[in-house]
């Protein structure tokens, strides 16, 4: 399975988003400068949060994006799916029915192994990313970058936000 690059720029900018003081916006400029990213594109990844209600908008001057609720409210897979949707990764055809040699008519009463077997797996990693909370990764952030960097930053985003 392969996710869009807009997930990985997601999930990036809402821990930048964690860090905002209350009532303060980060613009989109602001994070593509911050991340290297293209603004057209990232607007995109944005967009899809904003709709999924993960943040809010505004405009004007100091108009941008914050967090729509506490980084200990919002988990992996509620940004994921706002970005990925929530469908199924894997999709059965019952390619099973194809077999030359089941009788003409023969209907099967259940999804084949294989399909379980990949929903069961899907479950398993959408369990795992419900269950990491954006206020875990600002945690584990905190700890492993060093100090004057981790400083440096929220200092270049505040200098930025409205």
């Amino acid at each position: 399975m392969i996710l869009k690059s807009q997930v990985e720029w997601a999930l990036h900018c809402c821990a930048i988003l964690a860090g905002l003081p209350e009532g303060r916006y980060l613009s989109t400029k602001a994070l593509a400068e911050f991340h290297g990213l293209p603004k057209e594109y990232l607007s995109k990844a944005l967009q899809s949060l904003s709709q999924a209600g993960l943040v809010h908008t505004t405009l004007g001057p100091s108009g941008g994006y914050r967090l729509a609720r506490a980084p200990a409210e919002l988990t992996f897979l509620d940004i994921i799916e706002a970005v990925e949707g929530k469908a199924r990764t894997f999709v059965c055809t019952n390619i099973r029915a194809n077999n030359p040699c089941r009788a003409a008519g023969y209907c099967d009463d259940r999804p084949c192994a294989v399909a379980r077997i990949m929903w069961e797996a899907d479950e398993a990693w959408r369990e795992k990313l419900r269950s990491v909370r954006l206020s875990d990764l600002t945690e584990t952030l905190a700890k492993e970058i060093p100090a004057d960097l981790w400083k440096s930053s929220f200092e270049w985003v505040l200098e930025r936000a409205g």
